[in-house]
């Protein structure tokens, strides 16, 4: 798929759309000050707004997060559903029809705990969740949490 970006900012419609999102996501959180319940409410919102193919597979990323990191924050992030301690964004669904991708994908953010040698995975496409991938993320989702 060709990449079609704005000549004068190199970033594509969608990804300056993305920005303009999390700016307002930024100043709706100064507004709530911190009131974890409209945050999980916003992100639950995002997820009802999709269409039918990624609403179904952030429905059950949501519950598989919520299931194996109880701790984690529900919240936005440019758009899109994510997962947060103590503010920072651990884990995210970035859903087909946000960037018009051929799929959507999970991924984790640096404050994860998934390091493994010197290369491991941060994201993972999905285009459907089995038993064993529901499996899959939810250990991988428990390590992200995990103490170390």
């Amino acid at each position: 798929m060709a990449r079609t970006t704005d000549s004068k900012s190199g970033f594509t419609p969608e990804e300056r759309a993305a920005m303009k999102e999390h700016a307002a996501e930024l100043r709706a959180a100064k507004r709530r000050d911190g009131k974890k319940e409209l945050e999980a409410q916003a992100c639950l919102d995002k997820i009802a707004e999709m269409p039918h193919a990624d609403r179904v597979i952030a429905e059950r990323i949501h519950a598989l997060v919520t299931a194996n990191a109880p701790g984690l924050e529900a919240k936005t992030w440019y758009g899109m559903p994510a997962y947060a301690r103590d503010g920072q964004v651990i884990c995210f669904f970035q859903p087909a029809s946000k960037f018009k991708a051929r799929y959507g994908t999970f991924g984790f953010n640096d404050g994860a705990l998934l390091d493994d040698g010197a290369v491991w995975a941060t994201s993972f496409a999905v285009t459907e969740l089995t038993d064993a991938d529901q499996a899959l993320l939810g250990e991988l989702i428990r390590r992200a949490v995990a103490e170390s």
